[in-house]
């Protein structure tokens, strides 16, 4: 199989390395965004040609789409005018905006809306990981709008990364994501922020800081211009969880305030409920 990637960064040049090495795809065409991130990407072995995006999508079997979702919605109508027989599938943390940006496009079927929930701080070719998607969750969204075989392809991918499917629809995930995923990066950008305006001296961050506070705040390293535009694409499920948050911290701050230990504890506890989910 022919696999042409647009964007080989983190999670496209992850996916190039697990398809190269479990033989998938027998060639990998990269598709960049600027020419020092595609030579890199060549440099790396993640694939084995680059091209322009026009010259790449006609002679693929499979496009796969790992860039930003801002991007994705504006990329993914172009992509589609050029596939015949191809299968499209993007990487997205957010799906609705993407679901309707081509919701009418005469090759919708081709395309096949998808979330591999697996990623790391990092970014560009040089961060690309083996196995990276090996044990995660995989999510298909709105499969009654993409032809069979299509479908068909994205599941023999995931399945090819060691992935776990589940199947839903795009408002269903969105919602989901902005709690699961989404409020994460949030909440690690702000204790980032606070901590920073509070603790001038970064020298005693670094003394101090645990491993509580490092894998909080490691999310706090992922970058704007892949996060940005998921919290401008999913804004109102993003707000709601920022809201449920809130309450949940101002009840425990409430508690801490009063001195009120039973309360403390109640609610300690209550979130301890998490270890049947997380392990």
């Amino acid at each position: 199989m022919h696999v042409t990637i647009v964007g080989v960064g983190l999670i496209g040049g992850s996916v190039a390395r697990d398809l190269r090495r479990t033989g998938f795809a027998t060639r990998l065409t990269g598709v960049g965004s600027t020419p020092a991130r595609t030579e890199t990407a060549l440099r790396l072995g993640l694939v084995d040609d680059v091209a322009a995006l026009e010259e790449a999508v006609p002679g693929s079997d499979l496009v796969i789409l790992a860039i930003p979702v801002d991007r994705i919605v504006s990329l993914l109508p172009r992509v589609l005018d050029g596939v015949e027989r191809q299968t499209v599938i993007d990487m997205g943390s957010t799906k609705q905006a993407i679901v309707e940006a081509v919701r009418h496009h005469p090759r919708r079927p081709r395309f096949v809306a998808t979330h591999p929930m697996a990623g790391t701080e990092h970014s560009g070719p040089a961060a690309a990981i083996d196995r990276l998607f090996a044990g995660k969750i995989g999510v298909l969204c709105d499969q009654a709008d993409s032809a069979p075989d299509a479908l068909a392809c994205a599941e023999a991918l995931y399945a090819s990364l060691e992935m776990r499917l589940v199947r839903m629809d795009a408002v269903t995930h969105d919602l989901h994501a902005a709690y699961v995923s989404h409020l994460s990066h949030v909440v690690s950008y702000a204790l980032a922020l606070a901590t920073l305006a509070k603790e001038q001296d970064e020298r005693a961050i670094f003394s101090l800081a645990g491993g509580g506070f490092a894998s909080t705040a490691r999310l706090a390293k992922s970058s704007a211009a892949m996060w940005t535009p998921v919290f401008q694409q999913n804004r109102a499920a993003v707000l709601d969880a920022i809201d449920a948050f809130r309450q949940q911290l101002d009840a425990l701050r409430d508690a801490i305030d009063r001195g009120d230990a039973e309360a403390m504890g109640r609610l300690i506890e209550s979130a301890n409920r998490i270890r049947r989910i997380l392990p």
